[in-house]
């Protein structure tokens, strides 16, 4: 299981926060070329990316670079990032399935003979890009995830942009459901008040809620608030573990019809328990031993 329930943003012309992203404790860090590099600074950001990349030791953190849009600084980006071996390139505005094809050949171009693949991540941000989901999440094997950036998208739609969220529940539910069905991963818009924390732990449970995987961040102050939400409370991880338990003694009794506190186990009960499971046993809340 992948895990990225915190995707952090770092300005990708910034040696400290580069130097430092090791020690933040979010599952990705992104070394952003895009937004927080002002086109004067680019050629500078990609050299400190790029050695950053070589020589920095991200503990376990998923490396990940956001590329410039196709339409601007994407084709520099991808030559001089790629050999460098990140994890998986950010692509922003993606608007349509094509974008992602011109990304993977710019890829398969430059990555060098045994590297292992890298990885794309789609950052959804306009209504088009919305309503192309599913061809966008269908794209490419290399695709890993969508990701939500709601700031643009309501720019584009007209819209206000709240704390409350209203204005983009269909954009979230409709991304969800496309990743979904794409069997990739979800990571939600990021929380823009870095200093309100209820807000963050409110919004990030309902992004668990409607199935995002993970939230993107901008401050390492949110991580652990986000980590708290997405990881399973002891209650879920109990529930789960009860499910497996009365799968196993069916098993072993030859029922076919199983039942835990009254209520039938199906198939997706059964799955959800085991992601539950794996999902605790990744981040630590159980181990083999403490299972019984």
């Amino acid at each position: 299981m992948d895990l990225r329930r915190t995707m952090l943003f770092m300005p990708g012309n910034n040696p400290g926060m580069l130097q430092n992203g090791g020690v933040l404790g979010a599952d990705s860090v992104i070394l952003d070329l895009e937004d927080a590099v002002s086109p004067q600074e680019k050629d500078a950001a990609r050299f400190l990316v790029s050695q950053a990349l070589r020589f920095v030791d991200y503990r376990g953190s998923e490396r990940v670079v956001r590329i410039n849009s196709l339409d601007t600084f994407a084709a520099q980006d991808i030559e001089a990032i790629v050999p460098c071996q990140p994890d998986a390139l950010m692509v922003p505005k993606v608007q349509c399935a094509e974008e992602i094809h011109e990304v993977e050949q710019l890829i398969a171009k430059t990555e060098f003979p045994g590297q292992r693949p890298v990885k794309i991540i789609a950052l959804i941000e306009t209504p088009r890009g919305i309503a192309e989901c599913y061809p966008i999440a269908r794209a490419s094997k290399r695709l890993v995830a969508l990701a939500f950036g709601a700031e643009d998208y309501t720019a584009t739609l007209g819209a206000e942009r709240t704390k409350e969220g209203l204005e983009i529940v269909t954009a979230r539910s409709l991304l969800v459901n496309a990743a979904a069905a794409a069997a990739i991963q979800s990571i939600d818009t990021p929380f823009t008040d870095v200093n309100d924390f209820e807000g963050l732990a409110r919004d990030t449970a309902f992004a668990k809620q409607i199935g995002f995987k993970g939230k993107l961040t901008i401050n390492p102050r949110q991580i652990d608030v986000i980590h708290e939400r997405f990881n399973p409370r002891q209650d879920e991880i109990v529930w789960a573990q009860q499910v497996i338990a009365a799968i196993e003694q069916a098993k072993i009794q030859g029922s076919g019809v199983i039942a835990l506190n009254g209520k039938m186990i199906d198939a997706p009960i059964v799955s959800r328990a085991e992601r539950t499971i794996q999902l605790a046993r990744r981040v630590g809340l159980l181990t083999e031993g403490r299972e019984q």
